[in-house]
Order: structure tokens, then sequence, then C-alpha cells
């Protein structure tokens, strides 16, 4: 199994502010692929653990977590036991994780922002 580092930046959100985006917030994934670029399920649920995501903004400490998922449903989880924290991710087992894709995801306030992959990494 090979996990992937996925690196996304904030893209274009005009209507949240940011109308050229912004490379200073975005998140680090660390996620295992299928050949196509896809979310591996199977992988994901033999290495949950090393499934990290990094969330990072000026003015905002680091926050760190894991990719889980409840039901159908792909989050970023920063509390374990916790689901006030969480980062619901739209249709995340949809996407491939190509370089120039896009990815919605939920903030810590609930709105829906999109991000920009920049680049995708084999870490072994």
């Amino acid at each position: 199994m090979t996990l992937s580092k996925i690196v996304m930046h904030l893209a274009r959100n005009p209507e949240a502010g940011f109308i050229a985006g912004d490379r200073d917030r975005g998140y680090v994934l660390t996620a295992p692929l299928t050949t196509d670029g896809k979310l591996d399920e199977d992988a994901w649920r033999a290495c949950k653990d090393e499934c990290a995501v990094r969330a990072f903004a000026p003015g905002e400490s680091l926050r760190a977590g894991y990719l889980a998922r409840r039901g159908h449903n792909w989050f970023f989880d920063y509390m374990r036991g916790e689901t006030d924290d969480d980062e619901p991710v739209f249709k995340l087992e949809q996407h491939a994780f190509t370089v120039g894709e896009y990815v919605t995801i939920r903030d810590k306030d609930d709105a829906p922002l999109v991000y920009r992959i920049d680049s995708v990494e084999p870490v072994r």
C-alpha cells in the first residue's frame, strides 16, 4: 500500500472574500489512493491512523487530525470522539486527487470553501 501526500490551497472563493484564493490557507492530507487517484477505502481501513490531515491558515494555530468516515460521509476529524470540530468534505469518494482538481471542504464555521489540489506525491 502506498500513501500519498496531497497538498491543497484555498482556491478562488469570491463569495467568501477570497477573490484570488489564498496560498497561505490550505490542507496537507495523507491518504491511500487508487491508480486513478481516488481514495482507496479498503487501504484506508487498514491504515486509518496514518491518514492524517493538517489545516493551516495565517494567524491560526496549525490544526492536526485524521481522515475519517461516518456512514457514506468523509470528514476531517480533529478531536476523536467529538463531532463539533469535524470538517465534512463534499463527495470526497468521487474526487480524483490529481493536480489542478478541486475539492469542497466545509470549514470550522460550516462554510463551504473550494480548494485546489496543488501536489500529490507518494510518501512510501
